[in-house]
């Protein structure tokens, strides 16, 4: 087996998040739910899993790391507890449904939204977003990186332009793609609201994930529930991360997190990177001439999150995904990516598109055998 779907899940995890959850199953309790030892395990792995993660990202304060079961999570308690009716939020064709149905919902009560277009390529008018941006805007809301064609939106730039047009403005970030993969530094990109999963380039269980808000951004509780403390408060604590944390968190995919966590740092996410680009070029350098092949995607640049996505002539996407699973024993993703407004931008709503992810995991031979496969069927 060939996987090749590393943007919708990775498969092969490291040693270190086995362990940290067989050991969590048999000996953490509930944090913050007594003062024995197993609640106070559970309690200082889950602190230590936030600690770390307010490091990768460089966040202020490790309060201001909030866990979720993953980014669509994060992303509808970003949106739906921080717009309100009236408000005016700026996004893009690039993003996931993850963040397009949230917005869809608040839309219908009251919530004025506006799409930035795309070039051909799939990259975002930056004049177009800065220039709608004004002293009205409440909220832009980015993905990082496509899904679909893993080109890269210049966060940083972005977030600075538009907090000199207006510092009022929330800057949320949809880095589902990204996080683990590209170093992301939510001070410097002046990033207001950061939503993560855990289970894609962090290489942590399915399950996990989690959002960074920045101190000052006032966001309404999306789950009201216990929380360990201010039992006879009828209302959420104010105080983060417990505010937006109500039940009892996945203790146990938390400390298989802190093991991928451990990993990351051990092993470094720029040689992680690296290594995934590498596969990445090798599939497109080895398919991007071949005929009946159309690719989608901005190749111009070097830095772009491991994607390939293409189509083989008029061929159903699905269609030759089965084919590559059937007859080369390759997994990959194929049809809608939850990123409706981008295949219409690139004209592909129909067909819809495969897609090829790369892990560090992946092999040189791995790679060959790919293009191999992809190229006879291009001959077809």
């Amino acid at each position: 087996m060939i996987y090749l779907d590393n943007a919708a899940t990775s498969l092969i995890k490291p040693k270190e998040v086995a362990e940290g959850i067989m050991n969590a199953l048999n000996s953490l309790g509930n944090a913050g739910r007594g003062n024995s030892s197993t609640a106070m395990d559970a309690a200082r792995t889950i602190y230590d899993c936030r600690e770390k993660l307010a490091s990768l990202f460089n966040a202020e304060d490790v309060s201001r790391i909030v866990f979720t079961s993953n980014s669509t999570e994060a992303l509808n308690i970003g949106i739906q507890c921080g717009l309100s009716s009236g408000d005016k939020v700026l996004t893009s064709v690039l993003e996931h449904n993850s963040i397009i149905r949230p917005l869809h919902y608040m839309e219908e009560k009251g919530v004025n939204v506006t799409y930035v277009g795309a070039d051909k390529l799939g990259n975002i008018n930056y004049d177009e977003l800065f220039s709608l941006v004004d002293k009205d805007t409440k909220m832009v809301i980015l993905t990082h990186a496509s899904n679909l064609t893993g080109n890269l939106v210049d966060i940083a730039n972005v977030g600075n332009i538009i907090k000199d047009i207006n510092p009022n403005v929330l800057f949320l970030v949809d880095a589902s793609q990204t996080a683990g993969v590209y170093e992301i530094d939510v001070q410097k990109c002046k990033i207001d609201i950061l939503c993560f999963t855990g289970h894609k380039g962090l290489l942590g269980p399915q399950g996990t994930g989690g959002m960074y808000v920045r101190t000052g951004v006032k966001l309404r509780p999306f789950k009201l529930g216990g929380t360990g403390v201010e039992t006879y408060n009828p209302n959420m604590p104010e105080v983060y991360p417990t505010h937006l944390e109500a039940g009892t968190l996945n203790g146990h995919g938390i400390a298989g997190l802190l093991g991928a966590l451990n990993y990351l740092e051990k092993t470094g996410i720029e040689n992680i990177r690296e290594k995934e680009l590498e596969y990445m070029w090798q599939f497109y350098n080895g398919i991007k001439d071949t005929k009946n092949i159309t690719i989608y995607g901005d190749f111009n640049v070097g830095e772009r999150a491991p994607v390939v996505t293409f189509n083989i002539g008029n061929y159903d996407s699905a269609e030759v995904a089965d084919t590559l699973l059937n007859d080369y024993n390759i997994i990959c993703r194929a049809g809608g990516h939850c990123a409706p407004k981008m295949h219409e931008s690139l004209g592909n709503k129909d067909q819809g598109a495969v897609r090829f992810s790369f892990s560090h995991n992946n092999t040189k031979e791995e790679i060959e055998t790919a293009i191999k496969a992809v190229n006879e069927l291009a001959k077809l």
